[in-house]
């Protein structure tokens, strides 16, 4: 691999993705590869656009977002509109994801003592009653 270039194979292999996810990827203009043929050849920037997508989605951005963030690597600025755009969206979605486990904390709480409410019930059913004896 002295060209640097992966196949289809190589890149499923490399990134536990499937050849269908790097084809949807493709579809979406968020990859490139070299096509020859049916063969596509994935370069260093594919591999590179690919972990930030992988990393994207794994923290919940959508792909419109992560589509807009790989967009403005090639500003000329050197990368720092796409690092404060990449910032403020991985900030926001830090505050949703915050909020989310709160509301996840409170609603597991609540099932808890709803938990305990009917073992409470449960446990005084199982016992016979003095008045059936």
């Amino acid at each position: 691999m002295t060209d640097c270039r992966m196949t289809i194979r190589e890149m499923c292999d490399a990134f536990d993705v499937t050849p269908r996810t790097l084809r949807f990827y493709e579809a979406k203009e968020l990859l490139f590869p070299i096509r020859i043929g049916q063969k596509r050849l994935f370069t260093k920037r594919d591999r590179a656009r690919l972990k930030l997508i992988l990393r994207g989605k794994r923290f919940g951005f959508s792909l419109e977002d992560i589509r807009q963030l790989l967009d403005l690597y090639d500003m000329g600025d050197q990368q720092q509109t796409q690092l404060r755009r990449t910032y403020d969206i991985a900030l926001e979605r830090l505050n949703q994801m915050e909020a989310q486990r709160n509301e996840l904390s409170e609603a597991i709480g609540e099932l808890k003592e709803q938990l305990q409410w009917g073992e409470t019930i449960l446990k005084q059913m199982d016992q016979p009653t003095a008045a059936a004896e």
